[in-house]
């Protein structure tokens, strides 16, 4: 196949990470992301300030998480990119052990920055080490199949959350984080010699960033994982305190029905070969924008917190339909040099994610929960018709595209 490098038949060739492992530190990276959603309420009160003051931990996370991937990805592509989260998964146990000691919400803060930053080495050093060693046409299902460690993330988090916050305590489920790391650390660690991946002596090479940002296609692909930081993800976080305001609901009813998120994902990774062989890459990521934009409308037009459930199953199907095209095509950026592509699409995302959280956070502070939510719902349309055509004439310029062979 065009655009895979030797790097493909080297790790063919080798033991091959078990998907479970790599789906395990996408399960710890994600959750130390998401976890804090249900909190946000819990330590506004703790630290005697408002939820918009708080959403400030959210970008202190995601925010250095993107920019540490403009130097991890070539490193990771030197180095090997499990060594990369081997690394990260020990220093990410720390940070986030530190998380909970935080005195006040500025040391919470800059912990949170810590943490981010050496969570930048788990999702995108395994998507890369994924794309090294699967074809484009078996890429993306593989990718979905890795992603059930981030949507499991999505489903407990919410409930770790809620529940922990609600009976213990939000610096017990930064506890349980740390503890989780450090085990898979050592699992990986015991692991590593006899996986045999080959570091490849690349340099640190600048030229990779201004190369894919030469390309239309590269442009094109990174702006929409831009976007869709700022329109899918940085709306997530608020839907937890909404749903505690406006229904009064307790934070461990709050958890379960953000799980619903989670299920949804999980739903899709189950279907996700059918849906690219009937769609392709142009219908898949208008069926996600419609199917999320349609369940925040439903959400915001709801009376009845019963809904939410169907909400979140919505919301969750259709973010990793979009996504996941996103990913697929972000490993073939630069075939050689991967780590450093997926890297620069985790950075693009995360920046997105921070602008988002911090731009809703203000939203909300003018116009209430209810406004932002609409409009957050007509700007995730916009993104799944400009994406839908952007797929559709990479396609016709003769990009893989997996189901439209």
């Amino acid at each position: 196949m065009p655009g895979m490098s030797d790097v493909t038949a080297s790790i063919s060739e080798r033991a091959v990470l078990p998907v479970a492992l790599l789906a395990a530190a996408g399960f710890l990276s994600s959750a130390g992301a998401r976890v804090i959603d249900p909190l946000l309420h819990i330590i506004a009160g703790d630290f005697h300030t408002t939820v918009p003051a708080v959403s400030v931990v959210i970008a202190a996370f995601t925010l250095p998480y993107g920019f540490c991937q403009l130097v991890l990805g070539p490193v990771a592509d030197r180095v090997g990119k499990l060594r990369v989260m081997l690394a990260a998964l020990v220093l990410y146990a720390f940070a986030t052990a530190a998380c909970a000691m935080a005195s006040n919400l500025a040391e919470l803060t800059l912990l949170r920055a810590f943490a981010g930053g050496a969570s930048a080495g788990l999702i995108p050093s395994a998507m890369a080490y994924i794309g090294d060693a699967v074809p484009y046409d078996q890429r993306q299902v593989t990718l979905s199949r890795f992603m059930t460690g981030t949507v499991m993330a999505t489903i407990v988090a919410g409930p770790i959350g809620g529940i922990f916050g609600e009976y213990i305590g939000w610096r017990g489920v930064f506890l349980l984080l740390s503890g989780a790391a450090l085990l898979l650390a050592c699992t990986l660690a015991f692991r590593l010699p006899s996986l045999g991946e080959r570091r490849r002596k690349l340099a640190f090479n600048a030229q990779h960033y201004v190369s894919m940002a030469s390309k239309r296609t590269s442009r094109q692909v990174l702006l929409g994982t831009l976007f869709d930081g700022v329109v899918l993800v940085g709306c997530f976080p608020f839907l937890a305190p909404f749903l505690h305001l406006h229904f009064g609901l307790s934070y461990a009813g709050v958890g379960l029905i953000l799980a619903c998120f989670g299920v949804g994902s999980l739903a899709f990774t189950r279907v996700a070969r059918q849906m690219v062989a009937r769609l392709g890459e142009s219908g898949m990521v208008l069926a996600g924008a419609a199917l999320m934009a349609a369940g925040l409308v439903i959400g915001v037009a709801t009376p009845d917190w019963r809904l939410f459930p169907l909400v979140e199953f919505m919301l969750g199907f259709g973010f990793l339909t979009l996504h996941t095209v996103l990913q697929s095509r972000s490993t073939e950026l630069l075939p050689d040099a991967r780590g450093t592509a997926v890297s620069g699409f985790a950075f693009m995302l995360f920046l997105g994610q921070s602008i988002g959280a911090l731009g809703m956070g203000l939203a909300i502070a003018e116009m209430g929960y209810r406004n932002a939510f609409m409009i957050q719902s007509g700007l995730i349309v916009v993104l799944g018709l400009w994406l839908h055509g952007v797929m559709r004439r990479m396609a016709i310029l003769g990009f893989p595209e997996p189901g439209r062979a």
